[in-house]
């Protein structure tokens, strides 16, 4: 199957919205948000294409990114300075077109706050290096072990590198994906 056919179909023609989420919505979902948008920005389909992150969890509500991710992001060039926490609530369960789970736990609590299981993918799914294991399925028929997972780096200062590579790349296939998307017919 055509990984391109795997995203959702946009709620409104001419635009796509997509929601980031990890658990405190610190590390991973902010590095992801930056990088996606640059390379949207970088695309030309900044005026089709919205993004925001979330966390599934309230305890850093308003606070900037981890310093550590924000470091990884400026030490490549990203613009890091303008995210502030918040969480995903039931209210934005429909509201996008795209919900990217970090993680199985991240992507459990998003189908218990009822995001369609049609528009909800763990982000790994669209990881050149996991062609073939992942592919982009709908919520069930993805691998269901922690290689699908982008690691929490939270408790690992190096794991912030690694984040930012698995970001970078599947960022790159996202973009691809959604030129094909928002491409006039």
């Amino acid at each position: 199957m055509d990984a391109a056919t795997l995203l959702p179909e946009p709620g409104d023609p001419g635009t796509y919205r997509i929601a980031l989420v990890c658990l405190g919505n610190i590390c991973r979902s902010p590095m992801a948000h930056v990088v996606l948008a640059a390379r949207v920005e970088d695309a030309g389909l900044a005026h089709r294409v919205h993004l925001e992150s979330f966390g599934t969890g309230d305890w850093h509500v308003g606070r900037p990114m981890d310093h550590r991710a924000a470091a990884a992001l400026t030490a490549e060039g990203y613009d890091a300075t303008r995210h502030r926490a918040r969480r995903f609530t039931v209210r934005e369960a429909d509201a996008f077109d795209l919900v990217l789970a970090m993680d199985h736990d991240n992507h459990d609590d998003l189908a218990d706050l009822g995001v369609d299981p049609s528009r909800l993918r763990l982000f790994r799914s669209f990881d050149p290096q996991l062609d073939g294991q992942l592919d982009g399925q709908p919520d069930g028929q993805e691998v269901a072990d922690a290689s699908a997972d982008v690691p929490d780096p939270y408790y690992d200062d190096d794991g912030f590198a690694d984040v930012l590579d698995i970001v970078e790349r599947t960022s790159a296939r996202l973009v691809h994906l959604l030129q094909r998307q928002t491409s006039p017919a």
